[in-house]
């Protein structure tokens, strides 16, 4: 079997290529970085092809799919994505509209091309990397918690779609806490609280949806934390969301 990962060259999208790896999974693997994909490539013992791509251009989504619909991938992993830190009036609006077009246009546009092949096959997964962010509005990152509130509900809708359809496909949103990658040092964010170990993170995630898990939230306190946030007040979800992004910031 066949693994097409993206933001495979760091953080979960590494440790996903791990796990895969280990299992003796053949791996593409795609990435911005071409030095971090090799390094990547040269940990892993299962055939692995990189790819480098910006995938925040619609055409480079498009584009790789063409490149690999040929190979006869059974899994697509969309992992890519960043988060931008600050309040709404005050963040670069260029940087913001390439974090959308990241993390939700190319999510978007890889889902709906290789779902296409996956039906006509009537098997595959696919597994769309959202947060526990897509459960609630984030002030001071309200732009990245909406990118990945659409992820969310966006794999919701399509895996009712598949479950009417009596397909075997399936589809499935991993929504993690803080987790020990890049992500703050891109962000320009410091977490309060300690974050899940990637690879836990990778191996949790994997198992999950190889079950036919949904939503997969790894660790009880982000399970904890979802749980409650379901029962307060939608203006009292804000302040708590928002003193928890302004500790981020230690300022």
């Amino acid at each position: 079997m066949k693994v097409l990962i993206t933001g495979a060259s760091s953080g979960i999208g590494r440790d996903i290529a791990a796990v895969l790896s280990e299992q003796g999974f053949d791996l593409i693997l795609v990435a911005r970085r071409l030095e971090r994909l090799e390094q990547v490539k040269n940990e892993l013992k299962t055939n692995v092809k990189i790819i480098c791509a910006d995938l925040s251009n619609a055409a480079a989504c498009i584009q790789l799919y063409e490149q690999v619909k040929g190979e006869h991938i059974d899994i697509l992993i969309n992992n890519a994505g960043f988060g931008v830190f600050g309040a709404f009036d005050e963040t670069d609006l260029q940087r913001e509209l390439r974090m959308i077009d990241t993390n939700v246009r190319a999510v978007h546009i890889l889902t709906k091309l290789f779902l296409r092949d996956f039906k006509a096959r009537n098997s595959g997964y696919i597994l769309n990397v959202a947060s526990a962010a897509a459960f609630q509005p984030g002030p001071l990152l309200s732009s990245y918690y909406a990118t990945k509130a659409y992820v969310l509900r966006l794999t919701q809708a399509v895996y009712e779609e598949l479950r009417r359809a009596g397909s075997k496909v399936r589809i499935c949103a991993l929504c993690p806490g803080p987790v020990r990658t890049e992500f703050d040092e891109v962000a320009d964010v410091k977490f309060s609280v300690k974050g899940l170990e990637s690879r836990y993170v990778a191996e949790y995630a994997i198992r999950k949806m190889f079950r036919g898990k949904l939503v997969i939230v790894p660790g009880i306190t982000m399970k904890l934390a979802h749980g409650f946030g379901r029962f307060l007040p939608d203006k009292q979800l804000l302040k708590v969301a928002y003193h928890m992004q302004k500790r981020k910031s230690g300022k």
